[in-house]
Formats: structure tokens, C-alpha cells, sequence
């Protein structure tokens, strides 16, 4: 339908004196103190200003110029809009895209996990460089350009690769709300880390922490360490535990809400007869094993002892820095391997999603390794040198 103008018109152009100006329907038109007459259009496109010159009466231009000029680009975007899923009219922009997100996401079991990275990552790193973009518009350069602008800031491979970690969570949710399509999904890359050395405890340090954490002034620290070690269990799976979710007889935690998905966590004897035997002394409650004491606290269990078991690591003359909530998992899933049990069982306990990230846990003490070693020695010189064999066998009896 063709615009009508009452104000940008032919006479009133030519009657314009120099500085001179008139607006309608997005399409400005200005005397310049040479005389020509300048056109240019300032106009609001699927929620973005579009402020551009389109030329000069000396160079032929016309007011029609500039009225296509403007329904061209009202054009494009609602070709554009042709590439959203179906339902969606408008695109997202990417700050909007996020901040849904993020409010979706909050109290979702699953996809609320580590909301407070997720939060960080976005509105400190993601939104503030993509800020207005279409997220049906996100390609792999504008990711590439994202990592190339987070190296120059100096941040770590590993800090880019937990970014984009979320920027690939958020694009699979948008794809699953149909913010976008699945091919719209830009290629998220990532760089090869180098793997930390896993920290592991020794016997006696698991002994001295263990009394350390007793003798804690929280009656809960001892708890917390002696499950972490029985287990393996990651330490928010062990702050949600309840006690009406604990099966004594079958030595069984039910574990509703882990990062891995719900599971029964087998647990040791000893450990069960210490859980009896503390929830018994309890007057045996139903309710979390690790409750919060504030009143205005928003949830119903302790979300973390950090302090409580920095405390006892202090205690107990280990290194805060070395010895974490974590520390406790990789021992536990280490003396597991060290004790014989074979990697699809360790995956079973440990609730990895990967047999690979539980060969990680294979860095065995070089003492086992030369057991090990000596074991198959023996079956070799059977086997392949029966005289050498024997001949070992007769010093060593000699020997005793």
C-alpha cells in the first residue's frame, strides 16, 4: 500500500531553505547550505533503529528512492523471519534470548545445575558481546570472533572452554523452546585441556582427616567425610541426601537428583553401621541428613561445607589447597581400582558418564604396578621359559 505524504512533498521539498528539514513516515529530508538536498531514513526494523543516508538530489535521488529504501529492508526482515521455528513471529536477540534462559532454568532439576556459572558466563562474558544480535543469526565466525576476543583478555583455555560449555547449554535449550532451529545452531568449538593430575589420599592422611573431622565443633563434618570417602559421591549428591532415602538392610542410597541422573548408591558395611548407628542416636528423623539451621535460609539442606571441612583438613595438618571436597570422590573411586574392581563396576559406583573419564582413575601407586608387573612375570617364565622359572623358583626357596 503506498504511503500518503502531507508534509514531505514535492513543493515543500523545493521550498526548503538551507538547514532546513522535514520528517514523515521514516524518510528525512534536508537542505544543505550548498543547496543540495540530502535524504536519509530513520526507521525501527523488527526492533532495531535503522538510521542510514540514502544519497543526494544531485546524484538523482528521489523521495520514491528512499521509500523503497525503507521497504526493502522491512523486506529482508521478514524474509528472515521465514528461518524461525513455527510459531515464533519475532527473532530473539541474544541479551533477551539469555535472560529467558536463565529465568526458565532456575528451579529446573536438571538444567538448574551450576545456574550461578551459567548467570556469570552470560551476563558478564556472552551478552555483553553479542548484546543485540539475532540468535538465529549467531554463525561459526561470530563464535570464532567470541574466542578470539576472550584470548586477548588473557582468559585461560580452560575458563573459554566452561564459557562456551554454556553458550552450547543455552543454543540447546533456544532450539528446544524454538527460539531457533536445530541447523540454525552455530559449531561451538572447544580447546584441548590438559588434564590436572588427580589427588588422591593416603591411608594415613584419610585416617587423620577422618579424626580430625570427629572432633569438629560441627557435628556434621565427620558425617559428610565419612560418606564422601565410603562413596565417592560428589559433594552436592551428599548434602541432599535424606535420611528416609537410606536402606540399611540393602546398604543402598537413593540418590534423586545428581548430575548423572537418579541412581541407588551402594554403600560399605562399615559405613552403613555408622549411619545406624548415628540415626538411632538421632531419635531416626526422616528428614535431610545435613538440614540448615536459619530460619530465612531458602532451602531446606545445607548446599555446601566448605568451611566446616576446610576446618578439618586444617586440623589434621593437610594443605587446604590440595585437599577438597573432591579429593575425598577421587580417593574413594581410586581405592576402588587399586582393590581389583573392574572398571564397568567402578563406572557403576562412581556414576560416570564415560568408562573413558573413569580411566583417568588408572594412575595406579607404582607399588601396585610392580605387583602387577610381577604377577605376569611369573606367568611369562612358565610359559615362555620354564628353565628360568624353575631356577627362580629354587632361589627364591633358598632365599626363605
Amino acid at each position: 500500500m503506498a504511503l500518503k505524504f502531507s508534509r514531505l512533498t514535492r513543493p515543500n521539498i523545493r521550498a526548503l531553505a538551507a538547514g532546513g528539514r522535514i520528517i514523515e513516515h521514516g524518510i528525512v529530508v534536508e537542505r544543505l547550505g550548498n543547496g543540495d538536498v540530502r535524504y536519509s531514513i530513520n526507521v525501527m526494523v523488527d526492533g532495531q533503529r535503522i538510521h542510514r543516508v540514502i544519497g543526494r538530489e544531485s546524484e538523482g535521488l528521489t523521495r520514491e528512492q528512499a521509500e523503497r529504501a525503507i521497504e526493502g529492508l522491512r523486506t529482508r526482515a521478514r524474509e528472515g523471519r521465514l528461518d524461525l521455528p513455527m510459531g515464533r513471529k519475532v527473532p530473539q536477540s541474544f541479551t533477551d534470548a539469555a535472560e529467558t534462559y536463565l529465568t526458565r532454568i532456575e528451579h529446573h532439576p536438571k538444567f538448574g545445575r551450576n545456574l550461578g556459572p551459567k548467570r556469570r558466563h552470560l551476563r558478564e562474558r556472552l551478552s555483553p558481546f553479542f548484546k543485540t544480535q539475532r540468535l538465529n543469526k549467531l554463525t561459526d565466525f561470530t563464535i570464532s570472533n567470541y574466542v578470539k576476543h576472550r584470548k586477548e583478555q588473557g582468559a585461560a583455555h580452560a575458563t573459554i572452554n566452561r564459557e562456551l560449555s554454556t553458550l552450547s547449554h543455552f543454543l540447546n535449550r533456544a532450539i528446544e523452546w524454538q527460539f531457533i532451529r536445530a541447523d540454525q545452531k552455530p559449531r561451538i568449538p572447544k580447546f584441548n585441556e590438559t588434564r590436572k593430575k588427580i589427588v588422591v589420599l593416603t591411608e594415613d592422611e584419610k585416617r587423620v582427616l577422618m579424626q580430625a573431622a570427629m572432633r569438629d565443633s560441627n557435628p556434621h563434618t565427620w558425617l559428610f567425610v565419612a560418606i564422601a570417602l565410603g562413596t565417592g559421591m560428589r559433594h552436592s549428591e551428599i548434602l541432599r541426601v535424606r535420611w528416609d532415602e537410606i536402606d540399611l538392610e540393602n546398604r543402598r542410597i537413593y540418590v534423586g537428583k545428581a548430575k548423572a541422573g537418579q541412581r541407588e548408591q551402594p554403600i560399605p558395611q562399615a559405613l552403613a553401621y555408622m549411619l545406624g548407628k548415628e540415626h538411632t542416636q538421632l531419635g531416626k528423623p526422616e528428614g535431610w541428613l545435613f538440614p540448615t539451621t536459619r530460619a530465612d535460609a531458602k532451602h531446606a539442606h545445607r548446599q555446601q561445607l566448605s568451611g566446616q571441612f576446610r576446618r578439618a583438613v586444617e586440623a589434621a595438618g593437610l594443605t587446604p589447597a590440595k585437599v577438597t571436597p573432591h579429593v575425598l570422590r577421587h580417593t574413594a573411586i581410586t581405592d576402588l581400582i587399586r582393590d581389583g574392581v573392574d572398571l564397568p563396576t567402578v563406572q557403576r559406583i562412581s556414576r560416570h558418564k564415560t568408562l573413558a573419564m573413569v580411566l583417568r582413575y588408572t594412575h595406579l601407586s607404582d607399588d601396585h604396578i610392580d605387583e602387577s608387573v610381577a604377577k605376569l612375570d611369573a606367568a611369562f617364565s612358565a610359559a615362555i621359559a620354564p628353565e628360568l622359572h624353575e631356577e627362580q623358583n629354587a632361589t627364591l626357596q633358598s632365599v626363605a
